[in-house]
């Protein structure tokens, strides 16, 4: 995506918009303070357009004002935002937005937040459990075993586990013998393999991590063996539990 340049010449919000500012207080006022909730709101208002590519966000001093928080804080929510690829910070200049809107894959992974991405997962992978347990043919099985394999051999390595985990979960969508159902995946494992995931991905991945990680892949595995379709669903709803509960203690560090 191309840098914007900073402008001064971006069009201002139209009167049936209301103001970007206008819309900060209205935020701020039903979120907390923290830089993860402040990095939430503007990025939806970036999202939403109120701010539109090239036009400069509010100062640092203003933000803080608004959000009752400190400069710190606010300087903490933009990196984020930098980091998601969402604005462009320059020293002396401002902070100006870099989102043209959504029209890609490679744009819906840099506007889909970690927890966005838990959400669809916990709508997807309940159903995904129950359609591979009646729909896995033995072959299904076959490469399910083979990625549980590789995925137990990644061992604390990060990237490794973070690689073979997609391709488990993945395998998982293709037992159920439904072509939409991988495709979604797919998609997924996109937004899951964004540049914008490696800090998360960073904090969370430890090798106890990873282990408990791997026990509860296995006891999936053990579980569509069986061809228990519900407690298969229950242990992916509780798998799912687990890596947001890790999610969220990532965000607050």
């Amino acid at each position: 995506m191309a840098r914007p340049a900073p402008s001064t010449a971006a069009a201002p919000a139209t009167a049936a918009e209301g103001s970007g500012d206008d819309r900060l207080r209205t935020l701020a006022a039903a979120t907390g303070s923290g830089s993860a909730n402040i990095a939430s709101q503007l990025r939806q208002t970036i999202i939403d357009g109120l701010y539109r590519y090239g036009e400069q966000l509010p100062a640092e001093r203003q933000l803080a004002e608004t959000f009752g928080s400190s400069r710190t804080t606010i300087r903490r929510a933009l990196e984020r935002l930098e980091e998601n690829g969402l604005v462009l910070r320059q020293v002396g200049s401002g902070t100006f937005v870099n989102y043209r809107g959504a029209g890609g894959e490679t744009e819906i992974a840099e506007v889909t937040s970690p927890l966005e991405l838990m959400e669809v997962r916990f709508a997807v992978e309940s159903s995904i459990a129950r359609l591979a347990v009646l729909n896995a043919t033995p072959r299904d099985l076959e490469q399910i075993a083979e990625a549980l394999h590789r995925l137990e051999a990644a061992g604390a390595d990060a990237d490794r586990f973070t690689r073979c985990d997609q391709e488990f979960h993945l395998a998982l969508a293709r037992g159920t013998r439904n072509p939409l159902m991988v495709d979604i995946y797919r998609q997924i494992n996109a937004v899951r393999s964004h540049a914008q995931w490696h800090a998360t991905k960073d904090k969370i991945l430890s090798a106890r991590t990873i282990a408990d990680y791997n026990r509860q892949h296995r006891a999936l595995f053990e579980a569509l063996r069986r061809r228990d379709g519900e407690g298969m669903a229950k242990l992916m709803t509780a798998h799912l539990t687990k890596a947001r509960a890790d999610l969220l203690g990532a965000d607050s560090r």
